[in-house]
């Protein structure tokens, strides 16, 4: 008998999107209250979006990556160069922003906690992924184990057959 297949808690994933969710509206009210020029608004907003969508990337690439190593040399530097290049300009944007310190704080700290909050997301929804494929693996195995043995007599049906017939 295989061992059953482990998986997050229903709890852990709520957490999980709960916490995603309360980064992205941090990082929204933040940007949506943010004094100053639309310019530095709409600059912010490209760079959490760049960053989000790196970062998802960045997660399935490591991840990839485990298993694996197919992937030409020059994918893994544009995954990470594009992660890194995606941080490192919102950070030089943010911090060239003309606003109070106590505004750049906020919006760093909400900033940092959405890409942390997505790095866990995609883990916890790559785990699912993977608790899926093994589920149903597991399930092929057993039908296709089932489907070789022969069909087993219970005692019921041996004491059906009469004595001669058998």
């Amino acid at each position: 008998m295989q061992a059953p297949v482990c998986r997050d808690t229903r709890a852990w994933r709520l957490q999980v999107w709960i916490s995603f969710g309360l980064a992205a509206l941090l990082c929204a009210s933040g940007l949506a209250a943010l004094p100053g020029a639309d310019l530095d608004r709409a600059f912010m907003v490209m760079g959490y979006a760049f960053c989000l969508t790196s970062a998802f990337v960045l997660a399935k690439f490591v991840r990839d990556t485990e298993s694996r190593t197919d992937d030409s040399p020059l994918w893994r530097l544009v995954v990470w160069g594009g992660f890194l290049l995606a941080m490192a300009l919102t950070g030089w944007g943010l911090w060239r922003m003309d606003i109070n310190p106590t505004w750049k704080a906020y919006l760093g700290v909400s900033w940092l906690y959405l890409i942390s909050s997505a790095f866990t997301l995609a883990k916890t929804l790559r785990d699912a992924w993977e608790a899926d494929r093994a589920e149903c693996a597991l399930r092929t195995a057993r039908t296709a184990e089932d489907a070789s043995r022969p069909p087993v007599q219970t005692a019921a049906a041996r004491s059906a057959v009469p004595p001669s017939a058998q």
